[in-house]
């Protein structure tokens, strides 16, 4: 072989080699590209999911606040409660002796009625289920008496009021049934 078959031979031989290497960096670089883009796809997808699970977090908060600040007053209410009972049997004891008491009598149901409005503007309500059926989630009994123009189970009279605060239950009334 000549020196010139050899040099083209050399020559061929490291076009080959470079051709190769530069066909093992493109691989390299599509497969630093490749994990790139898979890293990104799962930092974005981490990204999201604790964005939503902090915009929840943020959304139970509110309403676990607004659910604390609207049944806080609870305790203080149930204690009012007793006020709201005697100021309702000092009026139903002077409305049988209304001459000999009636500016009393003025008195009491002005206070009631200002209760009343306190009540009202905190959200509780006083409920009244007279005439109808026991309801265990409103009710309690604590006696029955024979009724035959009624149906059992139909609260014939109220005892004690019961209340709620937001549509929920304060304190339940206790009340006589037919049975």
């Amino acid at each position: 072989m000549s020196n010139k078959d050899e040099d083209v031979e050399e020559l061929e031989t490291e076009e080959t080699q470079e051709t190769e290497a530069e066909a093992t960096e493109e691989e390299s670089v599509e497969e630093g590209e490749n994990k790139l883009e898979e890293d990104f796809a799962k930092l974005k997808d981490d990204y999201i999911r604790l964005y939503a699970e902090m915009d929840n977090m943020k959304k139970r908060s509110q309403a676990e606040t607004e659910k604390t600040i609207k049944f806080a007053i609870s305790s203080f209410a149930k204690e009012l409660l007793g006020v709201a009972d005697n100021l309702e049997r000092a009026i139903t004891a002077m409305s049988e002796n209304k001459e000999s008491c009636a500016d009393l009598l003025k008195g009491v149901e002005l206070t009631q009625n200002e209760l009343t409005k306190v009540f009202e503007k905190f959200g509780i309500k006083r409920f009244n289920h007279i005439g109808e059926k026991f309801d265990p989630n409103f009710e309690r009994v604590v006696q029955e008496v024979d009724s035959p123009d009624k149906e059992s189970g139909v609260i014939l009279t109220e005892l004690q009021a019961g209340y709620t605060i937001h549509d929920r239950i304060l304190r339940e009334a206790m009340v006589i049934v037919a049975k």
